[in-house]
């Protein structure tokens, strides 16, 4: 048996898995880099000058933010020899391991993106206007302070302006840097909102977050490993956390259909920060994105499909059918 293919769903549960997603997984297109698994922590570097950045903001910085811009200005140098989104990912994983990090950078979507393509933050085909919101928090003066989250975000700044154009007034930082509004539980979900409110078909956003991530008891029983993945804002002892069950509302149920969405996440325990169903992991056992039955939540894939599944497996006229008995089987995969 082939314990490797095993984990992923076959081609026809993939099918089936796309025939009956709900509505905003179909219509949302949302891709996010994550710097770790979500049983992984995310380092800082104290030296991002080995990787080789140009205008390099400051010295420390996250290992996934610096690594990602090192590939990512490379390839720019190279424009004969355009990078894919697994050259892009296998690329950042190498370059982490020779430095002596063990995280795996990934990638996760609403849809299956072909890894053959050319990596790019905005897509050629998007005439709209780019927007941003980048933060970047070290916590001064808190226990946990980091060091770099302000330099990740200002280096990132120079990157989408000088390769993909955004203007100022599009781009939204929040960073405890005393020349920014405080990245508070508050603010990032306001910043959050607003970029989704203000996006139109044809508009891209690029989410940056550099702080601290977390993994808190779930409360609401949609986790099967019983904790939900979280970002942690500068006011978290006072304000909590923000859920990927808030990220996923906000982002997958509220944004507008042709936004395109691009985030990455500089924080421990990210990998499904936004519960997309589609991965591909820098890990060597990925040829493609695919559904990972590890990963996947199945209470949460009943919370999703819970009014289509009753739909179907009782039939149209309430009496049953052959429909009914292909989810069913669909959904038993997920509970082993």
């Amino acid at each position: 048996m082939n314990t490797t293919k095993n984990k992923f769903l076959s081609y026809d549960e993939r099918q089936q898995f796309e025939r009956n997603k709900p509505a905003e997984l179909r219509d949302a297109d949302i891709w996010m880099i994550s710097g770790c698994d979500d049983h992984q922590t995310s380092a800082d570097v104290s030296d991002v000058a080995s990787f080789q950045l140009p205008e390099s903001n400051g010295k420390a910085g996250g290992a996934c933010t610096a690594t990602l811009l090192n590939v990512l200005y490379e390839d720019e140098e190279t424009p004969h020899d355009d990078y894919t989104f697994t050259q892009v990912l296998e690329k950042m994983r190498q370059r982490l391991r020779s430095k002596g990090f063990t995280q795996i950078p990934q990638l996760s979507s609403t849809k299956p993106i072909d890894m053959s393509t050319e990596f790019k933050i905005v897509p050629d085909d998007l005439p709209g206007t780019s927007r941003a919101v980048l933060i970047g928090i070290n916590y001064r003066g808190q226990k946990g302070e980091l060091k770099g989250c302000h330099n990740d975000v200002f280096n990132l700044y120079n990157y989408i302006q000088d390769w993909y154009g955004f203007q100022d007034e599009n781009v939204t930082v929040l960073a405890d840097d005393g020349d920014h509004p405080l990245p508070t539980k508050q603010n990032i979900l306001a910043a959050y909102h607003q970029i989704v409110r203000q996006s139109r078909s044809g508009d891209s956003i690029f989410l940056h977050y550099s702080g601290h991530g977390t993994k808190v008891p779930d409360l609401n029983g949609d986790e099967d490993d019983g904790y939900d993945e979280a970002l942690v804002p500068l006011d978290f002892d006072r304000s909590g956390v923000i859920l990927d069950d808030d990220l996923y509302e906000i982002f997958v149920k509220g944004l507008p259909p042709g936004v395109h969405v691009v985030a990455l996440m500089d924080c421990c325990h990210s990998g499904t920060v936004l519960d997309l169903p589609y991965i591909f992991k820098a890990d060597g056992n990925f040829s493609q994105m695919e559904i990972d039955r590890g990963s996947l939540s199945a209470s949460k894939l009943f919370g999703q499909l819970g009014g289509m599944l009753k739909m179907v497996m009782g039939g149209s006229n309430g009496n049953g059918g052959g429909s009914g008995k292909l989810v069913e089987g669909f959904i038993k995969q997920f509970l082993r």
